[in-house]
């Protein structure tokens, strides 16, 4: 059985720092495009941050450009996602996807969803 589940979430003081871990099981990931989103209450889902299968091209959300890094370790079927400065405007569910195909930052393209981590950062 395929899953993914996030963690590494919590409460942050805005200027703080979290890192959020995807861990992949029931197969091999390592030839898939993966991905971070998030959904903050009475919002849609948005895109944050993508990564190719060999985690040599990473995308992300203007909102979150050079404060987030996206990466991944294929040797342990994971994936992660390290956010500094962190704003109150960041908290939302965090998601890790994951797709057998090409990168891509639309999440309806995404075959594969975790259940999602809680991020909370106060002012």
């Amino acid at each position: 059985q395929v899953q993914l589940v996030e963690s590494g979430g919590g409460l942050v003081q805005a200027g703080g720092s979290l890192r959020l871990s995807c861990a992949a099981s029931g197969r091999t990931f390592s030839d898939d495009a993966m991905g971070w989103f998030r959904q903050a209450p009475g919002k849609e889902r948005e895109f944050v941050a993508a990564i190719n299968w060999s985690g040599g091209r990473m995308y992300y959300a203007d909102s979150v450009k050079g404060r987030f890094t996206i990466s991944r370790d294929n040797a342990k079927n994971m994936m992660f996602l390290q956010m500094n400065s962190l704003k109150p405007e960041d908290t939302a569910v965090y998601y890790c996807a994951a797709r057998r195909m090409g990168v891509t930052t639309t999440g309806t393209l995404y075959e594969y969803w975790g259940q999602g981590t809680q991020v909370t950062v106060s002012s």
